[in-house]
């Protein structure tokens, strides 16, 4: 089944317009430049035709939900994002944020115009909405959990590097987002040359979308689908739409919503480095005692000031500060707490966020110094940087103690 270019009852569009027939039912996708006015008034366009019975968008209920209520962000149970591992997703969606308002600023365009303009319209015309993209949570997890873990930390780095150490846009990133969205600007230079990251990142993406419109608009059940998507997906939603879908698509589509577990060395690496750590001690006492309380105080000392001086970068309170400083040498010895928790908890506990800083969460992170600011993003800061601190004086420290007692050292 080969695509026709346009269908004769709509109008020329700025975007790439392609259009397949699939049983009963007409699918016509619109690649869109996701900061560009001109799409959104192909979307509305296109509409306004009524030729269409249904309007599919890439936008995941979490990015609806945010478009529909900017504010959503700031109404998180902080406690319950530290306590279920979720502080690192909920950074990397307020840099983003961050990121795509300073675009707005500077361009005057807001992203993802086309697709605001396509939740409007069908709104107004009373037309089902269907929303094909995957969470964004779940590409990033398994993003993270698709490339190499010595890739990892240059990944996050240059998330953060990206949206965070420039006031003005480059001409060059605004490019980029013209063919995808902003999580792809963000990451393309690394995608362009990991097919660990391009997988999850585009490729996985376009056979999902695929496997939604099978789901939610099958042949038949519509006469007419406009699809607005980003004109780099368009080329790999529209083979995947094409080619034969599966009969039960919701079995491959929750595939692609899973995470990956962790390699079983990883996932017990902790576990290891305790035992290590606690086997090290015993070694010490045994040789004499004075080396054992020696190794101890080691151990307190390197894990107890790099995690409290990490906080302190991240301008925590006092009391923070001193109880990072007793509860990161207890917690690097427990693999199912960490010094990250221990630290946001007491943080929360002493200098709980206002109303105020929910309300300003947004407009906060779009600038550096905002982040230590606003009391929710600070922190954040203060759970990832006191678990850095706390990774960094686990290594330091068992390195320090194995000198001790393999180097020659007493």
């Amino acid at each position: 089944m080969s695509p026709t270019d346009t269908v004769s009852p709509l109008p020329a569009t700025s975007g790439p317009l392609k259009t397949f027939t699939i049983g009963d039912t007409r699918y016509t996708l619109l690649g869109t430049a996701h900061v560009s006015s001109e799409s959104a008034d192909d979307v509305r366009q296109l509409i306004d035709t009524g030729e269409f019975d249904a309007v599919a968008i890439e936008l995941c209920d979490a990015r609806h939900h945010s478009m529909a209520n900017p504010d959503a962000m700031g109404e998180q149970d902080l406690f319950q994002v530290f306590k279920e591992g979720k502080a690192g997703m909920v950074a990397a969606s307020l840099a983003l944020g961050a990121f795509q308002q300073r675009l707005a600023e500077q361009s005057g365009i807001q992203p993802g115009a086309e697709m605001r303009a396509a939740v409007d319209e069908a709104k107004r015309r009373d037309l089902p909405l269907l929303l094909v993209d995957r969470d964004v949570g779940i590409t990033l997890k398994r993003i993270y959990r698709n490339v190499p873990w010595w890739q990892r930390f240059s990944l996050f780095s240059g998330l953060m590097g990206s949206v965070l150490s420039r006031q003005s846009v480059s001409q060059e990133e605004i490019e980029k987002l013209k063919e995808g969205d902003i999580l792809e600007a963000t990451f393309s230079e690394f995608a362009a040359e990991s097919e660990a990251l391009y997988t999850p990142l585009i490729r996985e993406r376009d056979r999902y979308m695929a496997l939604r419109l099978a789901e939610e608009a099958p042949p038949g059940r519509y006469q007419h689908v406009l699809v607005v998507l980003g004109a780099g997906h368009l080329k790999g939603t529209g083979e995947h739409l094409q080619a034969p879908l599966p009969t039960t698509p919701r079995d491959e589509r929750e595939a692609l919503e899973a995470t990956p577990p962790p390699s079983k060395v990883w996932k017990a690496l902790p576990w290891i480095i305790t035992a290590l750590v606690l086997i090290g001690f015993a070694i010490g006492f045994s040789r004499n005692t004075e080396l054992g309380w020696q190794l101890v105080l080691e151990w307190f000392l390197i894990n107890g000031v790099l995690s409290g001086a990490a906080t302190i970068i991240a301008l925590a309170h006092p009391v923070t500060v001193v109880a990072t400083f007793f509860a990161a040498p207890l917690t690097s010895l427990n693999p199912t707490i960490g010094a990250g928790f221990v630290a946001a908890g007491v943080e929360l506990l002493v200098r709980k966020p206002k109303v105020r800083d929910f309300s300003t969460l947004r407009h906060d992170v779009v600038h550096l110094k905002g982040w230590w600011q606003n009391r929710v993003s600070r922190t954040l800061l203060v759970f990832m940087l006191a678990t850095l601190g706390s990774a960094a004086g686990t290594w330091i420290a068992g390195f320090r103690i194995a000198g001790a007692l393999f180097g020659g050292a007493a």
